[in-house]
């Protein structure tokens, strides 16, 4: 795909980008998304958000919401960290840095009676193969685990059967438990979860793996490590289309038509040869340089449809290219997707270069201008520690827009809902 009679208007377009005055600097934005601060050069290159979309993503939640932490006993969290410190390192480490931050939060209430929100902070992605990949077999067990505990200690599950409760489950297909889709389905959402907000980073329309009323967060990438590979804001983007992973999983699906829908394959085969796409499996020592030089990265679904390549993206500044249909991304509500990024439908990757070659000039300065926002890459973050309006913010603003909780929360007496029997058999076993 691509003809070299193409080259010629996207070297003409790169050599636009990289002269314009209005290109955001990617450096700077990201270390004002880190720091906190927006940088004056920052500003000077960057577009707010208009109307509601902006107002949300700015908003503070401190006197909006309070939230009760569950004190459970170690072996649930923070002995799982030590145990295993890789585990604040993966994509899914969200739930243990939402409980640091909760444990200091201004929303935090130490009176249970005064809540809006109970939290039980549990760790169930924290159990790594040697590779350091999660693994989500012991997970229900855990979940059902706490579940127990603090609807035997506590009195405020019982009244509810969890309808004032929230979860952090950040796994690949959220609290349905397994990384392959297939088997997801199978599983279907835990049951005693049923009644809970779910906060997960799985989002896909008309999915049974996804709760009507979750709050869709970004997965976890590191920003201490992320800002060390910043690299001078004025660096050209020579890089049209970049993409590091893999294409194909021939350890999981030797037929190469499951993972990724087939749609990473189809990236390989068509534009393994084609100039004005960088792309390989190699993941270089300058993988985040090198997405600072490229106009657009691609954010294609693996096995789930999100990715942290959507995080990398927003927060150097590069085009997200969105390949994963119905997928629902983190805080819609408050990012304007559509407008950041370029969304193309799986069945269309064939047409994928003459998609991004024929957009205007116009349209791809001002998607970087948005991006260069301190605001969205601060939204898309979760540092340590803590700033205004990033992840964990986000997180608490989506948990206030759901009060006050509607009068059919609260159970009557002899009323309930859960099936504590219900699910696989293996997840009843007690952990």
């Amino acid at each position: 795909m691509g003809s070299k009679a193409g080259w010629l208007p996207v070297a003409l377009l790169l050599a636009a980008v990289a002269l314009s005055s209005v290109v955001s600097p990617p450096a700077a934005a990201a270390a004002a998304a880190e720091s906190g601060e927006a940088d004056h050069a920052v500003q000077q290159h960057s577009e707010r958000i208009s109307g509601s979309a902006g107002d949300v993503l700015e908003d503070n939640p401190v006197g909006k919401l309070k939230v009760y932490i569950y004190d459970l006993p170690r072996k649930y969290n923070k002995k799982m960290v030590t145990k295993d410190p890789r585990c604040l390192n993966h994509m899914f480490a969200a739930e243990i840095f939402m409980h640091r931050f909760l444990l200091s939060s201004a929303v935090r209430t130490l009176k249970p009676k005064e809540a809006d929100w109970f939290y039980t902070p549990v760790y169930t992605t924290c159990d790594l193969t040697p590779a350091g990949l999660p693994l989500p077999f012991k997970s229900p067990r855990v979940m059902r685990s706490a579940i127990q505990y603090i609807s035997n200690k506590w009195p405020f599950w019982n009244r509810t059967d969890g309808a004032d409760h929230f979860f952090v489950v950040p796994h690949d297909f959220g609290s349905c438990f397994h990384y392959q889709e297939e088997k997801a389905i199978e599983r279907g959402i835990l049951p005693l979860l049923r009644r809970a907000t779910l906060v997960q980073t799985f989002g896909q329309q008309n999915h049974v793996c996804l709760k009507e009323g979750s709050i869709i967060i970004p997965p976890f990438a590191p920003p201490q490590k992320m800002q060390t590979h910043l690299i001078p804001p004025d660096t050209p983007r020579s890089i049209f289309v970049y993409f590091r992973g893999l294409f194909y999983d021939t350890g999981n699906d030797p037929e190469g038509g499951y993972y990724a829908r087939g749609a990473r394959a189809s990236l390989w085969e068509n534009f393994k040869n084609n100039p004005l796409f960088d792309i390989s499996t190699d993941h270089p020592a300058t993988y985040y340089e090198d997405m600072q030089r490229a106009v657009f990265c691609l954010c294609p679904l693996g096995w789930a449809p999100w990715s942290p390549r959507l995080v990398e993206a927003v927060v150097f500044g590069c085009i997200p290219v969105i390949i994963a249909d119905d997928i629902v991304l983190p805080f819609a509500d408050a990012i304007p997707w559509e407008e950041i990024g370029v969304f193309v439908e799986e069945k269309d990757v064939p047409k994928l270069d003459t998609i991004l070659t024929s957009m205007p000039i116009e349209d791809i300065l001002r998607k970087q201008r948005l991006l260069a926002n301190p605001s969205m890459k601060q939204a898309m973050l979760f540092p340590q520690p803590a700033q205004p309006r990033d992840a964990f913010h986000q997180i608490l603003n989506g948990l206030a827009r759901k009060l006050p909780h509607p009068e059919g929360v609260y159970l009557a007496p002899g009323e309930k809902h859960l099936n504590w029997t219900a699910g696989p058999v293996g997840d009843l076993k007690l952990w």
